[in-house]
């Protein structure tokens, strides 16, 4: 289709202005189209501050997004364990969150009340360690309980701003969590970094069928703007709890009554053996071949499976990496296993 406005969604109305036109969601063929209230909003034409945020990412090696087709499937907890991992193995790290109005990353990296410096460089990052830094709204909200209230335009403006001003130094990674859905935030860090090269998204799922159909529409969204997808992680495949960790209730028709003591000991007495045994339970029904299944129909990467780990929802809790001690037993090894696989493939 013929346009003087840039490109045109494949779903987009006919005579469509173009994403990039002035008239974009604003004009008479835009009315009832599914991209309207996106393009209406998303920034428009040559963006003067392109050239600051190449700039910036000159310093920058790889460049990850973290994604997800719906809100509390981990996608924040894998960005952080990344971030974590990536650290660990030496590498110079920056996570930066974008998630506006739920922002959680400085919880699980237990920096909680920290502030953002300034420097004649930039906005500096807050330090985990020495080779991690993070970037969040998180770090600016004078109450963590403060509500961010803002418009597309505005969400915008704070992203091009920690992209163009946050001075990460020379780093070989830069993970950038982003809210779920596809969004105006999404269409943004999308068109800031593909100047600069991007290296693709990691989409995180659970294994349930009303997860993946919105992480179909998240491999649509990367397909359609020329993103990378470097791979699907499914999250939260299965409980695995060691049996030891695991509480037991005697139930009866006056309620529930604590027996974890009982159980244990009789179990430490009649089968010592029973307590190193992981017991596994399928949450989700994935009958139909959960992410797997559904990254070979649509041909991206699988990356690999990451069960329900109650320690793993502990250390993001605490704000700690779950690689540095035995107590994430059951997740850790699978999240080793995809971060091997990705840093493999960068």
């Amino acid at each position: 289709m013929e346009n003087g406005g840039g490109d045109v969604p494949e779903n987009a109305n006919d005579h469509c202005p173009g994403t990039q036109s002035e008239a974009a969601g604003k004009a008479d063929a835009c009315a009832g189209c599914p991209n309207q209230q996106i393009c209406a909003t998303a920034p428009k034409g040559p963006d003067p501050d392109l050239l600051a945020i190449i700039e910036r990412m000159n310093t920058v090696k790889h460049k990850i997004l973290v994604l997800s087709g719906k809100g509390g499937v981990g996608k924040s907890t894998f960005s952080a364990q990344l971030s974590f991992a990536l650290a660990e193995m030496d590498y110079q790290v920056g996570l930066l969150d974008i998630d506006i109005c739920g922002p959680s990353i400085p919880k699980m990296l237990g920096l909680e009340g920290q502030d953002i410096h300034q420097s004649n460089l930039g906005w500096s990052p807050v330090y985990v360690e020495s080779n991690l830094g993070v970037m969040s709204i998180g770090f600016m909200l004078p109450n963590p309980d403060d509500a961010v209230i803002w418009r597309g335009p505005r969400k915008n403006g704070l992203i091009k701003q920690f992209l163009k001003d946050v001075d990460w130094g020379e780093i070989d990674y830069l993970v950038v969590d982003a809210p779920p859905g596809t969004s105006d935030e999404h269409i943004s860090i999308v068109q800031y970094l593909q100047v600069a090269g991007i290296d693709g998204a990691i989409i995180v799922t659970t294994p349930q069928q009303v997860s993946l159909i919105d992480v179909k529409k998240e491999i649509n969204f990367c397909k359609k703007v020329g993103v990378p997808v470097l791979g699907v992680v499914e999250n939260m495949s299965g409980l695995r709890q060691a049996f030891s960790d695991m509480k037991f209730v005697k139930p009866s028709e006056a309620g529930e009554t604590d027996a974890t003591e009982w159980v244990l000991n009789y179990i430490k007495e009649k089968a010592p053996e029973l307590l190193s045994v992981v017991a596994c339970s399928e949450v989700f029904d994935s009958s139909k071949g959960g992410a797997e299944k559904m990254c070979q129909d649509m041909e991206v990467p699988f990356l690999g499976k990451v069960p329900m780990d109650p320690q793993l929802c502990r250390a993001a809790e605490e704000g700690r990496s779950c690689f540095t001690d035995q107590k994430c037993s059951a997740s850790a090894p699978a999240l080793k296993s995809i971060i091997k696989k990705l840093v493999k493939t960068q």
